[in-house]
């Protein structure tokens, strides 16, 4: 059976760097008993900048007077309406970066991952027609599904390449987090807000050897974890819900031998190179420890963090666009990632030879 391969991955973010504008709205909502532990938990979270598509007409922050969120809370539909308008136009930059890096014609397949927004006809109907793709290209939107959405969406390129040896897949990943800001006083959604961040990816898999070969997949459920990430539609956006224990139940069931082996495919963690979802330094951390990993063993997914933040399904990719910039000294690695269920995706990988 034909290998499938990622070649290149594109990336996008927007121009509005919130970060420092969050933190400093979100320290005049938090409870004054509380208030040190935010900023403990602000100092300490790794990042440096996250994007928005948001802005104020003269490039202001969104919680700015004048911005989006400045007044009552925006409803759903608003949020909706600039989903509709912006996500195209970031996932048309992602592809567009990856189109300097390979030849992106004859697409045969498009598959597409977003959990921030919903828009009919689809994300994946209005990149097609804006990039030209003949109507005859088959389509796949993957949506909801959260940060572990990117190993799905290079998951399904993978099965498609090696029953369709020609296929020729773009794979593209988007997500707006910055339109679900919620007002709250709560330290725990505002500890979860801090995290994310908007970007986009696009990559292209063929069976065409080269790049990194994608393995063998596998995916496993955490019991009774379905409560720790929540991701609610409310008439005010998507509230998400990201639980304290997160890290600890994700170290604790990467300790266990039998889910470890079945990660690393029966090698050594520390000689394998390492593409994590970057969802928090917690959970890299939480990662790193539970494998034994060396120092710097997480380096991309530490600088993607830095950099972005966390952009739900686009992150892995934003690490795997590092990884392919900058080849580590080992050949064999694995992609891993965590969402809503308590659910971890992965993929073997190999870069060729």
């Amino acid at each position: 059976m034909v290998p499938a391969y990622l070649h290149a991955v594109g990336t996008a973010v927007p121009r509005n760097d919130v970060h420092q504008a969050f933190i400093g709205w979100a320290q005049t909502r938090v409870q004054p008993r509380t208030a040190p532990l935010f900023a403990r938990m602000a100092a300490r979270a790794g990042i440096a900048h996250r994007w928005s598509v948001l802005a104020t007409d003269d490039g202001g922050s969104p919680v700015d007077p004048g911005g989006f969120y400045a007044g009552a809370a925006p409803g759903t539909a608003a949020r909706m309406a600039v989903y509709a308008a912006e996500a195209p136009t970031l996932a048309l930059a992602a592809v567009a970066d990856l189109a300097g890096q390979v030849d992106v014609n004859g697409i045969t397949h498009l598959v597409v991952a977003s959990c921030t927004g919903f828009v009919a006809p689809g994300i994946d109907q209005i990149i097609a027609a804006r990039l030209g793709l003949a109507p005859s290209v088959e389509r796949l939107l993957i949506g909801f599904m959260g940060c572990y959405a990117a190993v799905v969406a290079l998951r399904s390129a993978r099965h498609i390449v090696r029953s369709e040896p020609q296929a020729r897949v773009l794979v593209v990943t988007v997500e707006l987090s910055s339109l679900h800001l919620q007002e709250t006083a709560a330290i725990e959604p505002l500890l979860a807000m801090l995290q994310f961040g908007d970007g986009a990816a696009a990559a292209l898999v063929t069976g065409e050897a080269g790049g990194i070969e994608l393995g063998q997949p596998f995916a496993a459920t955490l019991p009774d974890s379905d409560a720790l990430i929540r991701w609610t539609i409310t008439d005010t956006g998507f509230a998400m819900h990201l639980d304290g224990a997160v890290p600890g139940r994700i170290a604790g069931a990467l300790a266990d031998a039998g889910f470890a082996g079945t990660v690393t495919g029966g090698a050594d963690a520390a000689d394998l190179f390492w593409a994590v979802h970057a969802g928090g330094r917690s959970i890299l951390d939480a990662v790193q420890a539970a494998l034994a990993l060396p120092e710097g063993a997480l380096a991309p997914s530490r600088g993607v963090l830095a950099d972005n933040g966390n952009m739900s399904s686009a992150t892995l990719m934003f690490v795997l666009a590092r990884l392919l910039a900058d080849p580590p000294a080992a050949r064999d690695g694995v992609a891993l990632a965590f969402g809503p269920g308590l659910a971890a995706e992965g993929l073997a990988l190999r870069f060729a030879a």
